[in-house]
């Protein structure tokens, strides 16, 4: 999916600013504001990168899921900057489990959300396309990252089963009519 659009983005930045004041109200502190960067790849949602104080989110889900986005990952993804801010590694202190108790506690008692570690949005907004090939036994899915790999030479996959190599499986021409 391309860029995520300006507008969606805007609204991320403010319901991260609006999780941490709704935190530093609570807490009686005041936290900085992370890096964000709408970037992410895969099934995550997002990820928080504590050493870096950073956010990541993924473009594709947000874009596909948007209020439920706002309201629960981007606070989970907070949850763990704030967690790590205040009992996390460093200075003395002990390491947290990342869905351990103090995140579970600042998801219910903060954030007023059940604390999920996972989300369960609907993965085929990921669907990538793929490309044929086949092998001695059967036909193969290879995405289009490893189907360039082998157009460049830089990679050749074999089958788990018959452990033959796998080879592009030509379409067959559509006859004229």
């Amino acid at each position: 999916m391309s860029a995520t659009p300006a507008h969606l983005e805007q609204l991320l930045h403010q319901r991260v600013d609006a999780c941490f004041v709704q935190a530093e109200a609570r807490l009686g502190r005041t936290f900085a504001r992370p890096r964000i960067h709408c970037n992410m790849r895969g099934r995550a949602a997002g990820s928080a990168r504590l050493q870096t104080w950073e956010l990541r989110f993924n473009p594709t889900l947000y874009q596909a899921n948007q209020q439920a986005f706002l309201d629960e990952v981007v606070p989970h993804e907070v949850a763990h900057l704030l967690v790590y801010a205040l009992w996390g590694e460093g200075r003395g202190k002990a390491r947290v489990l990342p869905h351990g108790q103090q995140w579970q506690s600042m998801m219910r008692e903060l954030f007023g959300l059940e604390p999920r570690t996972t989300h369960s949005f609907d993965l085929t907004v990921l669907a990538q396309r793929t490309v044929p090939y086949r092998c001695h036994c059967q036909q193969h899915q290879l995405s289009v990252r490893r189907h360039n790999k082998v157009v460049r030479g830089e990679a050749r996959y074999h089958c788990r089963r018959c452990k033959q190599p796998l080879e592009r499986e030509l379409q067959e021409p559509v006859p004229a009519e």
